[in-house]
């Protein structure tokens, strides 16, 4: 039924997205499907450029990458089937990128439980179920 599927993670809170990489886990053992996990880094804000290293991006994508390869070596998906990658810029667009650049049939993230704010605003998570291209299942912890 599935054959790739897509799990966004934000390294600051990976204890939310246990639920996500469990389920992703799961329909990756039952279809045989490979597993994407994103990472997305905000732009530096062109304010805060000169406050920081030259080389802040490039740090942070490391660092990014490396803590995204110990939750790839640790989620309990077969290392032949689960791949990572770490993007930069807006949450929800760069989602809806890499699903598209990978083709996926599945996106499944968490998301927090909603706020009176994320009603007005909307959220990263209610933008991704909106615009995606395949489906997408949002898992609550």
């Amino acid at each position: 039924m599935y054959k790739s599927i897509l799990v966004p993670i934000d390294l600051a809170e990976t204890d939310v997205a246990k639920p996500a990489i469990a389920t992703a886990a799961t329909f990756s053992q039952t279809f045989g499907a490979t597993v994407r996990l994103l990472n997305v880094l905000p732009m530096t804000p062109v304010m805060l450029a000169e406050y920081v290293p030259a080389d802040f991006d490039s740090q942070q994508q490391g660092s990014s990458e490396e803590a995204l390869a110990v939750v790839a070596s640790q989620c309990g998906i077969d290392p032949a089937k689960v791949s990572h990658v770490v993007r930069q810029g807006g949450i929800y667009h760069e989602i809806l990128e890499e699903a598209a650049a990978i083709k996926a049939d599945l996106i499944v993230m968490t998301s927090h439980r909603p706020a009176m704010r994320t009603y007005f605003l909307g959220s990263n998570a209610g933008h991704v179920v909106r615009y995606a291209k395949c489906s997408v299942l949002v898992v609550r912890g």
